[in-house]
């Protein structure tokens, strides 16, 4: 006769004589859901927090490895001759000096054409005035516009203290950004300099599986966005040289400059770059003693945007991230609608490199012909047969 412990506590469903069925706990089975429950709370207000509070954070380190994976082929050519650490200073010095100067010349240039064009408004405003009263026979002044419009003494006081308080919220919203590129700039910096052996340390803590998708997906994305990085540097270098030459014939002031402008900003910007690059060219031939310039910048922009969509831009992007251009424009909505201008600016390498991975680990089945259906050879091999017989017929000849 077989011993038996001493009776405990069900844990799974037992049927009882009526044939119900009763789920029983024990209490430590009850523990440790509880315990259960809690981790779940605790990693869905973890992740709440990520999403919320440390979403900025967690943004300017992704930005900074995208920045230091731009960076990876120049900092990888100069590390042959020097450290590390100083080949990657040493890039970052030169991006920073165009930077540096590219801002100082082009805004100054900016601000001097907005000047010009507020000095020439009261003008501008005059001759639209006698160009409405020419055309439509009618007789507006300037002074009886203005006069129109009351402006009190207390609005003006009340719109000027509105300009304070936006000159005031701009000048936090600049301290705070000084605060995030400093920051950036010192992950850029670590991310570049120790990449390799960050790239080894994370990989050492994941098992072997995890260990070969990681590295893949730190390669790829190291890849592609050199790749895209540096197709982008060949259409601006395009744009830029075709700019200039045609700003050069029509006689546009500082033709080199704003055809540098032009191409740079077209293609490093993403979604609104084209249209922000022309605006300087047009203003300042508008502003000009042949006004007939900015038309033409205007027109060239129009021309040339599509002549760039249609021919070399498609095959540049296709060699450098091997996307389709549908889903590449595709990709830059989505990423700006997340995350605005970084966003669409990374959303093309992101997409190139998800879109590789699926390439390596995706399982692809082959594409079995429909039921009754004809293959797509079916005409070609019956053209082949009939004409290897030609000897025979068919039947009621």
């Amino acid at each position: 006769m077989d011993r038996q412990g001493p009776e405990t506590a069900a844990t799974g469903p037992e049927p009882d004589a009526t044939g119900t069925t009763r789920v029983m706990f024990s209490p430590r089975n009850v523990w440790q859901a509880g315990l259960v429950v809690l981790a779940l709370v605790a990693t869905a207000a973890l992740a709440s927090f990520v999403l919320t509070d440390a979403r900025s954070v967690i943004f300017t380190v992704v930005m900074s490895w995208f920045a230091s994976l731009a960076m990876e082929p120049a900092v990888l050519r100069l590390s042959r001759h020097m450290r590390r650490g100083a080949a990657t200073l040493l890039v970052m010095a030169a991006v920073g000096g165009f930077a540096v100067v590219f801002v100082v010349a082009f805004g100054t240039m900016f601000v001097q054409q907005i000047a010009q064009l507020l000095r020439a408004l009261p003008d501008v405003v005059t001759a639209a005035t006698d160009w409405v009263n020419g055309t439509f026979s009618t007789s507006y002044r300037v002074e009886d516009i203005l006069s129109s419009i009351q402006l009190t003494p207390s609005q003006a006081t009340g719109y000027a203290n509105q300009v304070i308080g936006g000159a005031i919220g701009i000048i936090g919203s600049l301290v705070g950004a000084i605060a995030t590129a400093f920051t950036m700039l010192l992950l850029v910096f670590y991310l570049s300099a120790d990449g390799p052996r960050l790239r080894r340390w994370v990989a050492s803590l994941l098992p072997d599986r995890s260990q070969e998708v990681f590295l893949n997906v730190w390669d790829l994305t190291s890849v592609k966005t050199g790749e895209y990085v540096a197709a982008r540097v060949v259409l601006a270098t395009i744009n830029s040289s075709t700019s200039a030459l045609v700003f050069l014939v029509t006689g546009m002031p500082s033709w080199l400059a704003l055809g540098i402008w032009t191409g740079l900003v077209a293609q490093f910007v993403p979604t609104i770059g084209t249209y922000i690059s022309i605006a300087l060219p047009v203003l300042v031939g508008l502003l000009s003693p042949h006004p007939w310039t900015g038309v033409i910048a205007l027109a060239w922009a129009v021309v040339y945007q599509q002549v760039e969509n249609l021919t070399f831009e498609p095959r540049i992007s296709a060699r450098a991230v091997n996307i389709h251009p549908a889903v590449a424009f595709v990709s830059v909505l989505v990423g700006a609608s997340l995350f605005g201008i970084a966003g669409a600016l990374l959303a093309v390498p992101i997409c190139a490199t998800l879109l590789s991975l699926l390439d390596i680990y995706a399982k692809r089945n082959p594409i079995e012909p429909e039921a009754g259906g004809v293959p797509d050879d079916a005409p070609q091999t019956a053209a082949r047969s009939s004409s290897s017989s030609p000897g025979t017929s068919s039947p009621g000849t």
